[in-house]
């Protein structure tokens, strides 16, 4: 059993990520171009022809503005809830608009993806568990706080997108207007690096191969503070920090029950094998 996944890209400037198998994928958000995206799968030997569906989970525009032209084109089922398109300040006209419930699996092929409430200052927000034979992806972001669902949620996963938007102090010192620095760390705006460590450290399962740590700011944090802070807590999880302005390698999620579970990471088509990424 194996998923693949990627983040095509990540932070405030567009938000793309990548879930599938060796027959269909998903992509939950569409915040980049149709194009930026086709270019970044072909680089990674990433098929759009296996993309099945695109999931939202909130209708700011570095989450959905690259979904009409990319829903269109490839002829892609959009799952959003109807408070979530009421949100959205696109011309949707043309596409297929599918809605989901909180709560309720989605199949797309073997692919189930089950969305649950989050906090954030949106409509109708969701996160989302994407499961295919036993193996659990997460996708935690734009997340104003933790809650006991996700809490859950996390300590199911073997892979996740977690968000890690920004360091408390680099915050405080920066040049936001107090208005968006209470925003941000308001309780419905964004998980700081020190909410997603204590989610990590205290409820990371033992079978977790893979973080990768998402929706960094630019003013507010710093990549290489944020991987350093995880690292020291990784315990054999493998962290790596989502770009803002590419591409991560495919992490190939493998998982086979009763047996230790490893990890490939592809960069294109060259792979090289992690072993014993789990205790």
């Amino acid at each position: 059993m194996q998923l693949s996944i990627t983040s095509l890209n990540s932070g405030s400037n567009g938000n793309c990520y990548y879930i599938g198998n060796g027959r269909e994928a998903i992509l939950v958000d569409a915040g980049i171009s149709c194009r930026e995206t086709e270019k970044r799968m072909k680089r990674l030997g990433l098929s759009m022809s296996k993309v099945k569906a695109i999931f939202v989970s909130h209708e700011h525009s570095d989450h959905i503005k690259g979904i009409p032209v990319m829903a269109k084109k490839y002829q892609l089922p959009v799952y959003i809830t109807p408070g979530t398109l009421q949100g959205c300040r696109l011309d949707f006209s043309g596409v297929s608009i599918q809605y989901f419930q909180a709560h309720e699996p989605v199949q797309i092929g073997k692919i189930s993806v089950t969305a649950f409430p989050k906090y954030h200052d949106a409509a109708d927000p969701h996160s989302f568990v994407v499961d295919c034979q036993g193996i659990k992806i997460g996708v935690f972001t734009d997340i104003g706080a933790p809650c006991d669902q996700l809490i859950s949620h996390f300590g199911q996963c073997h892979a996740a997108f977690l968000e890690a938007n920004y360091d408390d102090e680099l915050l405080d010192r920066g040049h936001y207007p107090y208005y968006l620095k209470n925003r941000i760390r308001g309780g419905r705006g964004h998980l700081s690096n020190r909410q997603a460590l204590t989610l990590f450290a205290a409820y990371k399962p033992s079978f977790m191969s893979h973080v990768l740590l998402s929706h960094l700011s630019k003013d507010n944090n710093c990549p290489n503070l944020v991987k350093e802070l995880f690292t020291t807590h990784a315990d054999g999880t493998e962290v790596i920090v989502a770009s803002r302005f590419e591409e991560t390698p495919v992490y190939n999620i493998i998982y086979a029950e009763g047996a230790p579970a490893k990890a490939v990471v592809s960069h294109g088509k060259q792979t090289s094998l992690f072993d014993d990424l789990l205790v």
